[in-house]
């Protein structure tokens, strides 16, 4: 039976309850408190289905009360007969891709959702299971129209989704007169390999290794989720040893990709001398991610129950020694860039996305930063380390391309500083447990700051243990929107400025 009411269960990052305890509510007392709480500034931080049986789809809102460090959560089911559920888009429009999402994975019409067409290619695909055929031969809602502008004037720019450089498939419509963007449509979904659904049917040692590929510049970030949901899913807490070498581990990913993406800025505007400068100091950091676990990219370094490889006293002394180095490179360069009029005049005014147009979309990360949200996964839903070595929230207000540059340095600054403070006091312990079979019936949230925003898994175990639903969110599923508003109005010409300052994950988006 639904409980009435606006009931809700608070959870923190990396914990697991039993699933009957999440509130489950009839469905516009559901849409009124998502849309009432988002009002009073919560953030839909995940919108997701489930089914439960033959009969029913449960939908989970997961709402993040940052402030508080809170995530509330609680559900309402649609019967796979009705097929159906009241959109929140035009209300609410950080919800529209997931419930694009939803409909196209479960054949499930959200009724009044102004836009909708499928998220990804892939019509042959649901995350249900095959013993509910019926659902997975239904028809995917909405078709896969481009918007129109008419006018003898106006013209299309089409681009991709094959592009002249080694880069992900991605395909973008650009509707303009002239030179002047009026509108972005971005269409996605090239990469999509099934991940969510892999991740129920492959063993554990193989679901790591999936993880680790969801998105390849983000390794330890999407790892570190991962294997936060499944300790905490059989109830491991890890040793203070192991969460400090993973957080180490993620903020080199941090400054590598932060670092290369300044470089990336600099070569489209011509301005070399810099460019060079920071792809050296790129090398340095995904080389010292090489010392630390043998991949310049993180792959082997967390695993469930810990960390495969140690830092001794020796590679302390050379981390710390090399990172003081580059600490005043960064330093030197990033000053050399943003001083610069020629600069300035291309990054500053360009590709804007307003602070209250940032809140609506639900941007997260470093692009939602650069409009003056105050949000950062390490402080407001404090994880491992973060709980103990806190780093501060960077903001920036202006929006534009300069506030997405200047907020990478900014965090490259405190990213050093963190590694340099937890490298002068590791403690001891178990670099890895052994865990136990996971709790039946239960569901785990957990959520990490990649270097790109938000990430945030969820799991759904069954009776007998088994991962029955496997969620999934990319910073780069919430941040793809605010692309295409901050080119809106821009010159066309712009447009590889304003997608390098986002520098978002195709495969991170398709799964």
């Amino acid at each position: 039976m639904e409980k009435q009411g606006f009931q809700e269960l608070y959870v923190r990052n990396g914990q697991s309850w039993a699933i009957s305890a999440v509130p489950l509510l009839a469905e516009q007392c559901f849409q009124e408190k998502i849309l009432k709480d988002c009002s009073l500034g919560s953030r839909l931080v995940n919108l997701f289905a489930y089914q439960e049986d033959s009969e029913y789809i449960r939908i989970f809102a997961m709402l993040g009360k940052d402030n508080e460090g809170k995530i509330a959560i609680f559900s309402m089911r649609v019967s796979v007969a009705k097929a159906c559920f009241q959109s929140l888009t035009v209300d609410l429009p950080q919800a529209q891709l997931f419930e694009r999402e939803i409909a196209e994975q479960f054949a499930l019409t959200p009724i009044g959702h102004p836009w909708l067409k499928p998220l990804r290619y892939h019509k042959n695909y649901r995350n249900v299971p095959d013993i509910w055929p019926e659902i997975a031969t239904r028809p995917i809602p909405g078709v896969y129209p481009f918007y129109q502008i008419k006018g003898e004037e106006a013209h299309e720019v089409a681009v991709g989704p094959v592009h002249a450089g080694v880069i992900e498939p991605g395909h973008f419509r650009f509707q303009c007169h002239g030179e002047i963007i009026f509108n972005l449509e971005i269409q996605l979904g090239y990469q999509h390999r099934g991940i969510e659904k892999l991740m129920k049917d492959v063993s554990a040692d193989r679901a790591v290794q999936i993880v680790e590929s969801i998105s390849g510049d983000t390794v330890i970030g999407h790892t570190s989720a991962y294997c936060n949901l499944i300790e905490s899913l059989s109830g491991c807490e890890i040793s203070p040893q192991a969460q400090v070498i993973r957080a180490i581990g993620l903020e080199l990913e941090r400054l590598a990709n932060h670092t290369g993406d300044l470089g990336a800025l600099s070569k489209d505007i011509g301005f070399l001398p810099t460019a060079a400068y920071f792809g050296r100091l790129r090398g340095e950091f995904l080389n010292l991610s090489m010392e630390l676990c043998g991949s310049r990219f993180g792959r082997s370094l967390c695993r469930v129950g810990g960390v495969l490889f140690d830092i001794d006293n020796e590679m302390i002394k050379d981390f710390q020694k090399r990172l003081l180095v580059a600490q005043k490179d960064l330093k030197n360069i990033s000053r050399l860039l943003f001083m610069k009029p020629s600069v300035l005049s291309r990054f500053e005014g360009t590709g804007i996305v307003t602070n209250k147009i940032a809140k609506e979309l639900g941007l997260v990360g470093p692009a939602a930063r650069a409009s003056g949200c105050v949000c950062d996964t390490r402080t407001n839903y404090a994880f491992g380390m973060y709980r103990f070595n806190h780093i501060p929230i960077s903001t920036v207000n202006s929006g534009d391309v300069y506030a997405r540059g200047f907020i990478r340095w900014i965090e490259s600054q405190r990213s050093i500083e963190f590694i340099l403070d937890v490298l002068n006091h590791i403690p001891e312990g178990d670099l890895q447990l052994k865990t136990n079979s996971l709790k039946p019936n239960h569901m785990a949230l957990a959520m990490t700051e990649g270097w790109r925003g938000e990430i945030v898994h969820v799991a759904i175990t069954d009776a007998a243990s088994r991962l029955a639903r496997y969620k999934i969110k990319d910073p780069s599923f919430n941040n793809w929107p605010g692309l295409a508003l901050a080119v809106r109005q821009a010159q066309i010409s712009d447009f590889p400025l304003c997608n390098k300052s986002f520098n978002l994950s195709y495969a991170g988006h398709d799964l």
